[in-house]
């Protein structure tokens, strides 16, 4: 069921959220700030499950790699969304360490059928210990590799139809690897099943000059605005977030990028019918 318009649960909000409870239609909040925590960060996130749907988004996960898959983060994770009820459990289509070591970074896979195979059967495994279905995010990139022998969208579209998890489609992601990688940002879009994709982000980016940094530090700019228009022309109501990561705004600024987003999905739903995607 699609929840409307969200934005990320940050510290620099809760108080006037949880001395208010303001109109929003959900929260998503990184699950590995309250896996290991206890006392009062998990008590607000309790009240505000309470009042909103909140789903779950991870940085830590790291599907991509060839270490082994981490069981006691799984069982912690587990217990975080259970205890929750969480809406929805995600995270990114990437490795972020090796050797036991976490970079902290969401790194870039190659694209490849070895590779694929590889996340396919770690997905299977992640959902049987979790117990449901998980969503994959598309990641922004500065690289990409020589041994690719496939487009991001295929490879994303193929893992979510072979492991039958769920797409996190991150619109601004999107625009930043168009304009770093030299491709339609548009095409992203044409390949993904209609079936799999469960939720957007939106996000703001800095232009370096020479390439896109995906910072969540500024608002939404107007191509990935009209990229959101043509995502929901093709799929209609998916549940959409906003990321505001660094120089997070007061309150009312990041209410207000959520109601601009909920008012194009009522301007372009109300306007168009779902369009079907084409299988990849």
């Amino acid at each position: 069921m699609p929840l409307g318009c969200g934005v990320g649960l940050r510290t620099e909000h809760v108080d006037e959220i949880t001395s208010t409870w303001p109109r929003m239609d959900w929260f998503e909040a990184i699950s590995e700030n309250f896996m290991d925590s206890g006392g009062r960060p998990l008590r607000i996130l309790e009240q505000v499950r309470a009042r909103y749907p909140v789903g779950l988004h991870g940085v830590s996960l790291s599907i991509g790699s060839t270490d082994p898959l981490n069981r006691d983060y799984l069982a912690r994770l587990r217990a975080l969304a259970d205890r929750i009820e969480a809406v929805s459990v995600s995270d990114h289509l990437c490795w972020t360490g090796v050797d036991g070591e976490n970079l902290h970074d969401l790194l870039p896979l190659p694209f490849t059928e070895e590779a694929l195979q590889h996340v396919v059967d770690r997905v299977h495994q992640v959902q049987e210990r979790l117990g449901r279905r998980i969503l994959l995010e598309n990641v922004s990139s500065y690289i990409t590799y020589r041994h690719s022998t496939m487009p991001e969208w295929e490879f994303l579209a193929a893992v979510a139809r072979r492991a039958g998890c769920g797409i996190l489609l991150d619109l601004n992601n999107i625009y930043v690897n168009a304009y770093n990688h030299g491709f339609d940002p548009r095409m992203f879009l044409r390949f993904l099943p209609r079936e799999a994709v469960g939720q957007f982000h939106l996000a703001g980016h800095t232009d370096m000059g020479g390439f896109l940094f995906d910072t969540h530090s500024t608002p939404v700019i107007n191509p990935v605005w009209a990229l959101y228009r043509e995502a929901l022309t093709r799929w209609g109501p998916v549940s959409t977030l906003i990321e505001w990561d660094e120089d997070i705004p007061p309150w009312p600024r990041l209410a207000a990028e959520a109601d601009r987003a909920r008012a194009i999905a009522e301007e372009v739903l109300g306007a168009a019918a779902p369009e079907q995607a084409t299988s990849a």
